[in-house]
């Protein structure tokens, strides 16, 4: 009897294994879609094909799947950043091309961009969540913009800045990214062709940074 349960029992872990995943991307899907107030769990567990039940076997809460979310669509990708800009070998000047370009790639074309909508419309109703997403998204993309500015200061590519043009340059050069994830799904027209939209801020914003 052993002989035959044994790849059963293997199937059905491969499958438990695999389930975490797909409740994400339920998730993520319907928070976008309906906001953080109006999903039900009923909702991500019939998006995934699994029972209430399932979600909670994973999940204590609404709220840490939401959490689960961010961290595996955002603040996962902090770290990859670190690494690559810890080991980045190029200009600082490229270095910021490449955060607009890796940032619409990674997350601002994919439906992690309504995240950013999500919590600037829910924060005020929920206030843990608003210092959840503070601590482990804002916080981490600003000090990892700010130290990009420094690099291109210490290397002498861009001119020198005060402490408060570092800390209000990581909101210039952030600001491009926010305005495209909170308007990808609702342009009211706007004849905006992201990738071109955001060559043109950066160069734009270089231009502030170069010396002269």
């Amino acid at each position: 009897m052993s002989i035959f349960c044994c790849p059963l029992q293997s199937k059905r872990q491969r499958r438990k294994d695999a389930r975490p995943g797909e409740l994400l991307d339920a998730a993520l899907e319907i928070f976008v879609e309906k906001g953080f107030a109006a999903t039900r769990v009923e909702d991500v567990a019939r998006q995934a094909g699994v029972s209430k039940g399932t979600v909670f076997l994973y999940f204590a809460s609404k709220e840490e799947l939401l959490k689960a979310v961010v961290r595996e669509n955002i603040s996962g990708r902090l770290s990859e950043w670190e690494v690559e800009f810890t080991h980045y070998q190029g200009s600082t000047q490229d270095m910021l091309r490449y955060v607009m370009r890796s940032w619409w790639e990674r997350i601002g074309s994919t439906k992690a961009s309504g995240i950013s909508r999500l919590m600037v419309c829910e924060a005020c109703n929920f206030p843990e969540l608003a210092t959840f997403y503070q601590d482990e998204v804002i916080l981490p993309t600003h000090n990892l913009i700010k130290r990009i500015l420094q690099r291109g200061v210490e290397k002498g590519e861009f001119r020198a800045l005060t402490e408060t043009e570092l800390t209000y340059g990581v909101y210039t050069v952030l600001a491009p990214m926010l305005f495209l994830a909170m308007t990808q799904r609702c342009t009211m027209g706007l004849p905006i062709e992201p990738q071109a939209y955001l060559i043109t801020q950066v160069e734009t914003i270089l231009f502030g940074l170069m010396k002269k």
